[in-house]
């Protein structure tokens, strides 16, 4: 199985809100509906049933118009030879009400039933979910074109649903601003419903959920960003291996594996095939058009006056490149201008990103040392723990010796004691003929001492600080003072209790 993890542009402008409003919105309704639908299904179930072998048996029993209509478009998409079979009383009974109506030879009973099955099928008509909210191709509600794309059968396909947009739908929010995302979405949704009904105009299978939609979201995806790196994950069994590939080269081949089973299965798999593949192509063509409409351009000036903020021309112009695939350029023009401006965030973030669609690890690992720097010196905390943790997912595990106590410190101010000394211990690993080495190790003392109640820890901390080649002279009694409390503290806890 196949499964993405993410792309190399997880960054956006502002907080995704239309996506997440979307993500919101499909949980609320799945949490809303989805055990009344599985109330509702097995009765639903079988009230058709009864009523298709009552008909087939019994063609000349009266039945009213919408169940009359039922019957016969199942029977139109039936071949004769299984009609033929469910009609006769010597095949095998579906049900303790199939064995029992067959022995009845009574018209009138027999009529009677049909009334009574009637009855319960109108009803079950007008409270069913999936009869009103669901997609039907047979006769779809109007309705139903929308609400069809925020009902699930099961947490696997909400899931799986939202996950695909989150990954594809925040970055085209972002591009594409709160006004055309939402619309794309819910037009190229009604455009996948519509692409399914050309394969199955008079089917009866409800169609529920948002992956038409999410398809489009893909093909949206592709033509906007084709060059764009997916880290994938193939597992089957024991077996795991995480590989990166191009949407250009992705995408086509979900696209050809749908139209494959499609075509080979249809719906015999119980997965809308073909609304996947209308929704992808709606939204490839989708984003075609609002590219080449200027539609995304105005969306973006929008969205630049909103946030406040106006980007250098050689930021404008490094984004330009990277889009392009233009690494080496992009590069080159923000390296003079960080060399003008160092302390320009925006432009060493999308540094960063350049280094990292190039696979040059090496500068990746740098620039983030440099982002990380930089937002510690604007005491912004959350984006500096942020950089250090993409630091680590990069492959770093040393960061400049300077920085890593900073953020220690910043972890101890925010209270995050465990944290802080864990980052305290693989600092003085990381450095130990460094003078930061020593203060690591002499904080983590503290800090297990008199904030974790850890005293035994503390004491092996204090005790590698006396044992440090650093010189410490200055810091002698702070060690033996350290290394004093913490025995103390062992002792008392490992003293027997005291019975009264």
């Amino acid at each position: 199985m196949l499964i993405p993890l993410r792309h190399e542009n997880m960054e956006g402008r502002r907080w995704p809100v239309v996506t997440f409003l979307l993500i919101a919105l499909n949980v609320a309704i799945f949490l809303g509906t989805h055990w009344t639908i599985e109330a509702q299904e097995p009765a639903r179930r079988e009230v058709r049933l009864h009523v298709l072998v009552l008909a087939a048996t019994h063609p000349d029993l009266k039945m009213p118009d919408d169940v009359e209509r039922f019957v016969n478009e199942v029977q139109s998409k039936t071949p004769e030879a299984v009609w033929k079979q469910l009609a006769s009383t010597n095949r095998k009974a579906e049900d303790a009400w199939d064995a029992q109506i067959r022995d009845v030879r009574d018209p009138e009973r027999l009529q009677q039933e049909m009334d009574s099955l009637s009855e319960r099928f109108a009803e079950q008509k007008k409270n069913s979910i999936l009869e009103n909210y669901a997609f039907v191709p047979a006769h779809p509600r109007p309705i139903s074109y929308l609400t069809s794309m925020f009902l699930h059968t099961g947490w696997l396909h909400l899931i799986g649903n939202l996950w695909f947009l989150w990954l594809a739908g925040f970055v085209l929010e972002d591009r594409w601003g709160r006004v055309i995302y939402p619309i794309f979405y819910l037009l190229a949704g009604i455009f996948a419903s519509l692409f399914h009904v050309l394969f199955y105009p008079g089917s009866l299978a409800p169609v529920l959920g948002a992956s038409g939609a999410v398809a489009a979201l893909m093909g949206g995806f592709l033509v906007r960003f084709p060059k764009l790196k997916v880290e994938m994950l193939w597992y089957m069994l024991i077996f795991r291996i995480r590989f990166k590939a191009p949407a250009y080269w992705l995408l086509p081949l979900w696209l050809f594996m749908e139209i494959f089973y499609g075509s080979l299965i249809g719906q015999a798999s119980g997965v809308a095939h073909w609304a996947h593949v209308g929704g992808f192509i709606s939204g490839a063509l989708g984003a075609l058009i609002i590219a080449r409409t200027g539609l995304e351009h105005q969306a973006n000036v929008v969205i630049e006056d909103k946030i406040g903020w106006t980007a250098d021309r050689a930021v404008v112009e490094g984004a330009t490149l990277l889009g392009q695939g233009k690494f080496d350029e992009g590069i080159a023009v923000l390296q003079k201008h960080v060399a003008a401006k160092p302390e320009a965030i925006d432009a060493h973030s999308l540094l960063r990103q350049l280094h990292w669609r190039k696979n040059d690890i090496r500068a990746h690992l740098e620039a983030t040392i440099k982002l990380c720097q930089l937002h510690l010196q604007a005491q912004d905390a959350e984006a500096a723990w942020q950089d250090y943790q993409e630091y680590l997912n990069a492959g770093g595990d040393r960061m400049p010796a300077s920085t890593w106590l900073e953020l220690c410190r910043l972890a101890e101010g925010q209270e995050n004691y465990e944290r802080a000394v864990s980052e305290y211990e693989r600092l003085a690993q990381a450095y130990p003929a460094e003078r930061q080495s020593l203060l690591a190790l002499l904080a983590a003392g503290r800090l297990a001492l008199k904030q974790l109640q850890r005293p035994s820890d503390a004491l092996l901390y204090y005790k590698a600080a006396k044992a440090s080649k650093v010189p410490h002279l200055d810091w002698e009694s702070n060690i033996q003072a350290g290394i004093q409390d913490a025995q103390r503290a062992v002792a008392a806890s490992c003293a027997p209790p005291v019975k009264s």
